[in-house]
């Protein structure tokens, strides 16, 4: 099914013409997002003080951003206290070398996995894979994923562009059951009983972090199937990958955002499975707890005064169903865990040296529609257009001329009366290159031509109308 090959790394642009191409994952992509913004307007217009929660939220962040060094010492001394041990990894490498290392020594074959954008990150399951462990994800759209050997297309619902159809024939094939119909509960059931063998063998769990409290060393994770729970409570080893981002303070602090996440995620009011666990305990869950703490450029992000509020991020994916170009190329054109918006800022900053990822904060029409809907206020198009320029000095595309014509046109935009002289030039200007209403491609300008369509300047302008008619 997939239309980027696994492990295939070309542009953006590129891999959008493609995945353009398959018909019936944008009609799944656009029903499925539709159907949750919907939801999410609902549960939103609930609350009278949704802005000041949205504020509150994004104050806590910033305090904890603030204050990261001494948080995350108070994180690692609790959590050590309460029986867990904590494991600081530099990278990607470091991170997914932890996590071999601990399912080596604890003699698994397999480890389940509970859903994790972390773990994504760190391409965890190739690693493991290429020792002989097999990791299996136990949340049903990563299993679907993962059976069908397909790429994730959103970070909340990674299989999003799947149908009820489409998921039947696979699971028909993979767990060699012929008589399976597409209803979703009996769908459910054949997942459920094939992962019920798995979590009640394996030795070691996997998982990543919505949060962790500094204040008493707790991490926790929300969910809405279960499978999150049977895999913090059955294994005897449990290990924790987390960005470093996702410390806060106080459980207090942490209320708002247990508001604000599941609303904005999946239009539910709350979520139907919150899992919090401190260290370990005796005759309850597992008997080793390890927490690996994942820095991968985060503290890169961190010195930025413009983008370092990228960190704010609580993975709702909210802003991927309210924007106009994820909605349409879909999450495996992005190449990356992270897809839409919140990918476009996230991913080139994390893989600096990946070129691929530079194309990113061009995927975005700067709508705006993002920063509206996001639940602890990242400008994600501010900090879009600052990667853009950062990228064009950084390839070098930034040259004379494009610095001189943006002045030009700053120049005349500065003034009224400029402005109007420029509408006159334009439209007379504009005549070799006019096809009916539109321009066709005009010279030193044949990459916006690739990608869009400009409108012809027309004869009579407004200023020009309003001067006959006002009266």
């Amino acid at each position: 099914m997939p239309v980027v090959e696994r492990g295939e790394k070309i542009a953006f642009k590129n891999a959008a013409e493609r995945t353009l191409q398959d018909g019936q994952m944008r009609r799944n992509l656009r029903h499925a997002t539709t159907v949750i913004r919907g939801k999410r307007e609902i549960v939103v217009n609930e609350i009278d003080d949704w802005q000041e929660l949205r504020e509150q939220a994004k104050q806590i962040k910033t305090k904890a951003l603030k204050n990261l060094p001494r948080l995350l010492e108070q994180l690692e001394e609790n959590v050590k206290k309460a029986g867990g041990q904590v494991h600081w990894a530099r990278d990607a490498d470091e991170a997914s070398d932890i996590v071999k290392q601990l399912a080596k020594q604890s003699g698994a074959q397999e480890v389940v996995k509970i859903k994790s954008m972390t773990t994504e990150e760190i391409n965890l399951n190739r690693v493991l894979a290429d020792e002989g462990i097999q990791a299996i994800e136990t949340d049903l759209a990563e299993l679907i994923i993962q059976l069908g050997n397909d790429e994730s297309t959103h970070i909340v619902v990674p299989s999003v562009h799947w149908n009820r159809d489409q998921i039947r024939e696979l699971f028909v094939r993979e767990f060699n059951q012929p008589e399976l119909t597409n209803n979703p509960p009996e769908l459910a059931n054949a997942a459920r009983a094939y992962l019920r063998r798995k979590f009640l063998t394996a030795k070691v769990a996997v998982s990543g972090a919505n949060f962790a409290v500094a204040e008493t060393g707790s991490v926790g994770i929300v969910e809405s199937e279960g499978n999150g729970r049977m895999c913090l409570t059955l294994p005897e080893t449990l290990i924790s990958v987390m960005g470093i981002e996702k410390v806060i303070p106080t459980w207090e602090e942490l209320s708002p955002i247990l508001e604000l996440l599941p609303r904005s995620a999946t239009g539910e009011r709350m979520n139907p499975y919150t899992s919090i666990w401190s260290g370990t305990r005796e005759n309850d869950g597992p008997k080793n707890f390890h927490l690996v703490l994942l820095d991968n450029g985060r503290t890169d992000i961190l010195k930025d005064s413009v983008a370092r509020e990228t960190l704010h991020c609580i993975r709702c994916g909210a802003c991927l169903n309210i924007c106009p170009v994820y909605r349409r190329t879909g999450g495996q054109a992005y190449q990356s865990p992270y897809s839409g918006p919140i990918g476009a800022i996230f991913s080139p900053q994390i893989w600096r040296s990946e070129r691929h990822f530079a194309h990113l904060p061009f995927a975005s029409s700067l709508c705006g529609a993002c920063a509206d809907v996001c639940p602890v206020k990242i400008p994600i198009p501010r900090i879009l257009t600052q990667l853009r320029y950062r990228m064009k000095r950084q390839s070098g595309q930034a040259g004379f001329f494009e610095r001189f014509a943006i002045g030009l046109v700053t120049w005349f935009f500065m003034r009224e009366q400029r402005f109007a002289w420029l509408l006159k030039l334009a439209k007379f200007g504009q005549v070799p290159f006019k096809r009916k209403d539109k321009l066709a491609s005009v010279p030193l300008m044949g990459a916006w031509f690739e990608a869009r369509d400009l409108p012809a300047v027309a004869d009579e302008t407004f200023r020009d109308w309003w001067k006959k008619n006002k009266s």
